[in-house]
């Protein structure tokens, strides 16, 4: 397995994979919904159904990647809260097709500002050399996260 040179060190792949979990554990820790905002599940489904949407509640679970019973739980958190609406499935009779509601758009923005947020107090914490690491990075994760939703 090659190894990787980090600040003059040699990076197994493990390691790399080690300290990438660890950190990003951590950064989602600091950038975790509080309050009653959205949790990260609720607002993945959410975000998939805008982007992807109308969708039937299946095709969500795959997309998620979570058993159906699970979305199932998702989708009525979602109706309770009048995030998403549901429109008859003109294709299926049995199956209903999922839609951002007007309020759901308002609380993606929400969310999606108030954890842009707290990712720029972590930010602002930062030295600016660190900074442009961090930019540096960017590519490679971005990259790394579009392959393993592809994959």
């Amino acid at each position: 397995m090659p190894e990787a040179e980090v600040r003059g060190a040699a990076l197994s792949r493990d390691e790399v994979a080690e300290r990438l979990t660890l950190v990003v554990s951590r950064l989602s820790r600091r950038i975790r919904p509080v309050g009653d905002e959205l949790s990260h599940g609720l607002l993945s489904a959410l975000s998939s159904v805008r982007a992807a949407g109308p969708i039937r509640p299946s095709d969500l679970a795959r997309l998620e990647h979570v058993a159906a019973p699970t979305m199932t739980r998702i989708v009525a958190d979602l109706e309770h809260r009048g995030l998403v609406e549901r429109d008859a499935d003109p294709l299926d009779g049995r199956s209903f097709l999922l839609r951002v509601s007007e309020p759901g758009l308002t609380a993606l923005a929400a969310a999606g500002s108030a954890r842009r947020e707290r990712v720029r107090t972590m930010l602002a914490e930062q030295p600016d050399e660190q900074l442009a690491l961090i930019l540096a990075a960017l590519p490679a994760l971005e990259a790394a996260a579009v392959s393993a939703v592809s994959a």
